[in-house]
């Protein structure tokens, strides 16, 4: 219900900022990317102007509710490609992307959404260049007993798993493309760069993956407005990814948005304004989540330099390219249908059907976050 007030007042100002066209001609005006590619701020954003490959400058689209600080989404002369500057943080992310896969000047029913935006790496599972809802105690005031502040909402502890839930802690994205855009990756052999300063400093870290250079990797992001640092933190997180995954996430990457812009593409998919599975997050790795040896976390946070930002931007737009391009080169024979999910995707409630694989499943049932009924009156 709410989406659709959202979806109508939004076509409400689109049309007092453009006129009134006729019903035929508003369908035509539509455009229609083959790839939406989802920035979060300007150096993210910077890597896919002025290219050789496309031109996303050709049109340049104001949107109502989008950032005020980057109110335009920019396309190219045909609308193949689209590229959005989201914002920073959770709700930045969140509120952009609803207004976008809501606004009636697209149809995006078959379009390919890319996060591509940069990241903090665990050097357990990757190396530079290339969702938590819990509760958190101040370190100096946990009980003796506690490993941790932070534990899951619903539960007195950690190592407690959560009875109830807001929908946003865990997503499940499709298996299938994941692995197709992987396989484009690596069989277009992307030329990912490196530096002798960026190599120096991985050698800070003792996992041989961490020392190694740039590659491209398969594993799971977290989102969290905290920019948190440190290896206890990290343990942290990276066992409550685990955790609320039945043992199946892998957390090598740390960001603000993912959860946010997945929540809400499945809410617009959830009534046939996109499609989910066709949703991509590819993370280009700047900064090690924790310290490196002979360095405390404070060190690591404030005072290093590791050269990954640069190199983190450059390979964001060398592997990305290649999606991109296989995209809309293969349109037609591959990717216009939409890649099949062989996996469940969603969120912890089944929004969209079919039965999650993580979360508690048939242990006890989910209980949703609400308002008791007679506040949920008093409001309306």
């Amino acid at each position: 219900m709410r989406s659709g007030v959202l979806s109508a007042a939004l076509s409400v100002l689109a049309i007092t900022a453009y006129g009134a066209p006729s019903s035929t001609a508003k369908r035509s005006l539509k455009i229609t990317p083959k790839v939406v590619i989802i920035s979060l701020f300007p150096p993210e954003a910077a890597v896919w102007y002025n290219i050789s490959q496309f031109n996303v400058l050709a049109h340049n689209i104001t949107v109502p509710g989008l950032s005020p600080l980057y109110p335009e989404v920019h396309c190219t002369e045909s609308g193949d490609v689209c590229q959005v500057t989201a914002g920073e943080s959770e709700i930045n992310a969140a509120t952009s992307l609803s207004a976008l896969s809501l606004s009636p000047l697209f149809n995006m029913t078959e379009t390919y959404f890319m996060i591509a935006g940069i990241a903090g790496v665990n050097p357990n599972y990757a190396t530079i260049g290339g969702p938590a809802l819990q509760y958190e105690i101040d370190a100096r005031e946990i009980p003796s007993n506690f490993s941790t502040g932070y534990f899951p909402l619903s539960t007195t502890g950690p190592g407690q798993y959560p009875t109830s839930f807001y929908g946003t802690e865990v997503f499940e994205v499709n298996d299938a493309l994941k692995k197709k855009v992987m396989a484009v990756s690596l069989a277009r052999k992307a030329t990912l760069v490196d530096s002798p300063i960026a190599a120096a400093f991985r050698q800070l870290y003792p996992q041989s993956v961490a020392k190694a250079g740039p590659a491209i990797y398969e594993c799971d992001t977290a989102t969290s407005d905290n920019y948190y640092h440190g290896k206890l933190l990290s343990d942290t997180f990276s066992t409550y990814a685990t955790f609320i995954t039945n043992g199946t996430a892998k957390y090598c990457a740390t960001a603000q948005e993912d959860n946010a812009i997945a929540a809400a593409l499945l809410r617009s998919a959830k009534h046939g304004f996109v499609d989910f599975s066709r949703f991509i997050i590819m993370r280009s790795l700047a900064n090690f989540d924790q310290q490196g040896e002979g360095q405390t976390a404070t060190q690591s946070l404030l005072y290093t330099s590791s050269g990954g930002f640069p190199l983190s931007l450059a390979n964001l737009f060398n592997a990305g390219i290649e999606v991109v391009q296989d995209i809309r080169q293969n349109w037609s024979t591959e990717y216009q249908k939409g890649i099949k999910p062989t996996n469940y995707i969603g969120d912890v409630f089944g929004t969209l059907g079919g039965t999650p694989d993580f979360g508690p499943g048939g242990t006890f049932s989910v209980f949703k976050r609400e308002l008791p009924s007679n506040k949920w009156h008093l409001m309306t």
